[in-house]
Order: structure tokens, then C-alpha cells, then sequence
């Protein structure tokens, strides 16, 4: 029965992620509150339908390979620089602000040094299964707080890397800590040049030869060679392996075949992904919760509040506004998946007590329950806010309103986001020389539109203030432009509000959209799946040989009837 031990696990691991997903989407919530309590319930400390959970978590962390590597992927290296300030100046002083909360938390409870420093560490790493996972199901991996929250967690991800290297000195087990991470500087070195040469001159003519002997299956499986190949270097340079497979993906980004490859590995991560989350809950212990409860609550309220504070604090620090503020740090109150490993370090170096380890499971656990409830709280308060027009427009330092530019022109395009389709449409416009404003939330967008003389005005297009400084009453036309449902929601309201008679273009998502849209005053919408579909359908008919006329006429029919 040996040999089946993997498979029957598997079964049940599974199975009961499907069953707690379910149940979770029927309530309304995350399916990764059903996958969590799913562990909980068939793990040792429960029914016990799952003894050993080592290969679980193996296949656990192949989750987490997945995940990075196609976020990597759907992501562009140049999305990621627009938010290296934040990510790299903010990510430092999350990590040093929050570290120094856990130790002095540790410290009011007595517990030793090494255990009051590896409790810093362990509390300031957020969850990147958790933030992507939400991020992902709310189609707000584009927006700005979506930028904000990734730069941040890369820059936790790399950090954990070292904080593997400080464990064992703490535990006792290696003497020379200036050694040890002047090694860990050099071999990160290595890793990120043999990185930069393989994605100049490798994985780009690697992909476009296999692509080219046309074989779906041997695609398939050298995207999953690139990804599990990236995390290997990066685990064999002492980087995280999930960092490691996103470094690859983000240079894959960059190709013709990101698309393809994005397809392929996605079935593979939604299935390892839920795997990684019932493997997390089968850790929990409820017998411990239960006697321990007074301190794991003290605890989570540390953690959540803390956090909470101190990451919209580094958001609100890097020129973000208010919606970013409060979104940046709901999202953020967990601790993440790296802290599972940093903790069963340090009880393997003896660096903290199997108590300490048990208190940050359940501790873990309750924070990422606890977040998609957050997180929905803060986007309805952000919402309610707006509407009450009780958060004025920030201005971020270096990205300040232009109110002469716009005090200029007229009969105008209000652009809002300057993303990948706001920014596409404004290049056009600037070519044909119609004037045009832009509104975006992030600072190094705006600050970038000024230094090239573009009108621009930083703050959320969902602001009935912001809006009011576009000129609408003189605008030949707006465009909303953002990927957040809600802001789009409020910017319309709101820009009708101000010109009643003003024409309003709109991308949206789903059919519910546009039709809610469209109910709210919205003149013209745009899907830009449909839109997809419908010009590859235009170039096969074209390419069978039907007239240009023929053709046009079609698409014309279909988009009507799907737009109907």
C-alpha cells in the first residue's frame, strides 16, 4: 500500500479542497478559506485522514514555484520598474519596521532574544499565495495597489532568502554572521547575472526553437523546464526557489509566446496552488489553539493591526493615496508562506521552542482568514469614503496636479489610468495631436507624463474632487481606462454628475459590466476579450478567402448581438 500512499493523499487532499472551495463560494467567500479549514479538518489534529504530510508539502511548494513563475509571466519587467521605488525603498522599511514590532511584541511577553528576532522576521513576510491568489480573483493584479502590494512582496521574498542564512547563527549552529551573508551577498550576485546573460541570450531563442517544430506538448514542457529550472538555480544559489521561478517567468514576459506559455502553466498552479493551502491548514493544531487561545489571539491582533498600520504607512510614505493607502495595508495582515519555512528552521537549530512554532501556525493561520474579510472591508470603506468625498486629493511629491496645463485646453480626452490601454490610446492621441488629459494614482506614472510636458493630475479617477480639476464641462470626451471594476464605477457617476451631457467610453471585463455600465450612462463599452476574439475571427475569415466586405459586415453583426 506503500507505493499508493502519494496517490490516496493526493485523493483526499484534493477532495477536500474541492469540497471546502465549494462550500466557501457558496457562502460568498474566498475559496481559500475553504481550502485552509478543508486541511484543518482532515489533518493529524482532526479527523486524521492524513498522517504524514511531507509529501504534501513537497507538492506544496511546487505550488508556490507555480504561482511566482506565472505571475512572472502575465506580468511586464517594465510594470515591475514603474514600482521598483516603492518596492524596494518601501519593501526595506516594511521589513525593518514590522521586525522591530515583533521583537519588541516578543520582548513584553519574555520571550528570549534569538526568539524575539526570528518573530520580527517571521511576522513582517506577507503571504504572495494569498495577495496574488485575491488579487487574481478580483481582476486587480494591474491596478496600482496591486503593483504596490507585488514589488513589496518580491522585496520580502528576497529577504527571506537571508534571513535563512541569520537563523542558524541564532540558533547557535554557525558562529561568523558577517561570513555568512557576505556569502549569501555573492552568491545573489551570481545568481542575478547568470539570470540577466540567460535571458538576453537563452530562454528567448530556446523558446522560439521549440516553438518552432510545433508541438504543443513539447511547449508545454519547456515552460515547465524554464520554471522549475529557475527555481533550482535560485534554491542552489541560497535564493528562494519561488523567486527563482519568477525572475524567469518575468524575462519570458517579455516574449511573443508569454501568452502561450501563461495558458499552459495556469491549470498546473490553480490545482498546486489549493494543494498549498489545505497543507497549510493540516498544520494546525486546534487542541494548542484551544489552550493557548488568551496569547494566540494577542498575538493575531498584534499582527494585523500592526501591519495593517505600518504597510499603509509605507505606501502612504511613497506618495500613494488614499483608496492605495488602505488597500495596500488590508491586503497585507497575514503572515506569509516563507514564515512556515523560516520557523521550521529555527526549530530545527534550536533557535525557538516547539511552543513559539506552534503559536506562529495558529497565528498564520488566523491572519490569512482574516484577510479576505479585510480586504473586502477596506474597499467598501474606501468606496464610502470617495462617495462622501471624505478623502480629498493626495499629492504626491514630485507628481503635483497641473492645474495650468489643464487650465489650457478644451474640447479635450480625460484619460483615467495611464496603464497598458490608457497609456496605448494617449500615444495615439499625441500622434494625431488631439489634446488630452491624464489621471492616474500612481506617482512615477505622473511624475514621468510631467517630465514630458503631458497635463496630467495625480489621484483616483473614482474622486469626484480629482475629476472636478479634468475639466469635464469643457472635455470632448472621457475615457475610463481602469482595470478596477469599482473606480470605474465611481468615475462615471461622478464625471455625469459634473457633465451631464458628456460622451464616456469605457473598458470593462463582463457582461455584467458593461450592462451595469451602460444602465449608469456610459455612452460606449468596450471588452476587450470580445474585441480580441473578434478581430482573430476578422484575419481567419479574411485568410479563407471571404471578401473584405463580407467579413466586415459579420463582425459588425456579432458585436452587436454580443453587445446586446
Amino acid at each position: 500500500m506503500d507505493e499508493f500512499s502519494l496517490i490516496l493523499n493526493m485523493a483526499i487532499v484534493l477532495g477536500a479542497g474541492l469540497a471546502g472551495g465549494l462550500a466557501a463560494r457558496f457562502l460568498k467567500q474566498s475559496a481559500i478559506i475553504g481550502y485552509l479549514l478543508a486541511g484543518v479538518v482532515i489533518g493529524p489534529h482532526a479527523l486524521g485522514l492524513i498522517q504524514e504530510s511531507d509529501e504534501i508539502r513537497v507538492l506544496a511548494t511546487i505550488g508556490v514555484v507555480l504561482l511566482l513563475f506565472t505571475l512572472g509571466v502575465k506580468l511586464s519587467l517594465r510594470e515591475m520598474i514603474r514600482v521598483r521605488r516603492v518596492a524596494i525603498g518601501g519593501g526595506i522599511f516594511q521589513l525593518l519596521t514590522t521586525t522591530g514590532l515583533g521583537i519588541g511584541v516578543a520582548a513584553l511577553l519574555g520571550w528570549s532574544l534569538p526568539e524575539a528576532v526570528i518573530f520580527g522576521f517571521l511576522i513582517a513576510i506577507s503571504s504572495t499565495m494569498v495577495v496574488i491568489g485575491m488579487l487574481t480573483q478580483r481582476g486587480e493584479l494591474e491596478t496600482v495597489h496591486g503593483r504596490v502590494m507585488i514589488g513589496i512582496l518580491l522585496m520580502q521574498d528576497i529577504a527571506a532568502a537571508f534571513m535563512m542564512f541569520i537563523l542558524p547563527v541564532l540558533g547557535g549552529s554557525v558562529g561568523n554572521l558577517a561570513s555568512v551573508l557576505g556569502l549569501a551577498v555573492l552568491k545573489a550576485g551570481v545568481f542575478l547575472a547568470l539570470v540577466l546573460f540567460l535571458g538576453a541570450w537563452v530562454v528567448p531563442r530556446f523558446i522560439r526553437r521549440v516553438a518552432s517544430q510545433g508541438s504543443r506538448e513539447l511547449f508545454i514542457l519547456s515552460g515547465a523546464v524554464l520554471c522549475f529550472g529557475g527555481a533550482f538555480a535560485a534554491y542552489y544559489f541560497g535564493l528562494s526557489a519561488a523567486l527563482g521561478a519568477f525572475a524567469v517567468g518575468l524575462l519570458i514576459s517579455e516574449s511573443d509566446f508569454a501568452h502561450q506559455v501563461l495558458g499552459d502553466m495556469i491549470p498546473l498552479r490553480d490545482i498546486f496552488s489549493a494543494i498549498f493551502f489545505v497543507s497549510v491548514g493540516m498544520l494546525i493544531a486546534l487542541p494548542f489553539m484551544a489552550a493557548n487561545i488568551n496569547t494566540v489571539i494577542a498575538i493575531v491582533v498584534t499582527i494585523v493591526l500592526g501591519k495593517f498600520v505600518i504597510c499603509s504607512a509605507t505606501a502612504r510614505l511613497f506618495g500613494y493615496g488614499g483608496k492605495a493607502i488602505l488597500l495596500v495595508g488590508a491586503g497585507m495582515i497575514q503572515i506569509g508562506e516563507f514564515s512556515f519555512v523560516l520557523a521550521e528552521l529555527g526549530l530545527g537549530t534550536g533557535a525557538i521552542s516547539e511552543h513559539l512554532y506552534s503559536l506562529i501556525l495558529a497565528s498564520a493561520m488566523i491572519s490569512i482568514i482574516l484577510t479576505p474579510f479585510a480586504y473586502s472591508l477596506a474597499t467598501g470603506l474606501s468606496t464610502r469614503l470617495i462617495q462622501a468625498r471624505a478623502l480629498r486629493p493626495d499629492t504626491a511629491e514630485g507628481a503635483p496636479q497641473s492645474v495650468e496645463e489643464v487650465a489650457k485646453i478644451s474640447d479635450h480626452v480625460v484619460i483615467c489610468g495611464h496603464g497598458r490601454v490608457g497609456g496605448n490610446v494617449a500615444q495615439m492621441l499625441r500622434q494625431l495631436q488631439i489634446p488630452h488629459l491624464v489621471i492616474d494614482l500612481d506617482p512615477a506614472v505622473i511624475s514621468s507624463l510631467r517630465d514630458r510636458g503631458i497635463p496630467c493630475i495625480y489621484g483616483d479617477a473614482g474622486n469626484r474632487e480629482v475629476l472636478s480639476k479634468a475639466g469635464l464641462k469643457d472635455a470632448a470626451l472621457l475615457l475610463i481606462a481602469m482595470p478596477d471594476p469599482m473606480a470605474a464605477r465611481l468615475a462615471l457617476d461622478h464625471a455625469l454628475r459634473i457633465n451631464p451631457q458628456l460622451d464616456v467610453v469605457a473598458r470593462v471585463h463582463s457582461d455584467f459590466e458593461r450592462d451595469f455600465l451602460r444602465g449608469r450612462g456610459a455612452s460606449e463599452l468596450v471588452q476587450p476579450e470580445l474585441e480580441a476574439s473578434i478581430e482573430l475571427t476578422r484575419h481567419v475569415l479574411c485568410r479563407l478567402g471571404l471578401s473584405e466586405d463580407k467579413v466586415q459586415e459579420f463582425t459588425n453583426n456579432w458585436r452587436r448581438t454580443c453587445s446586446t
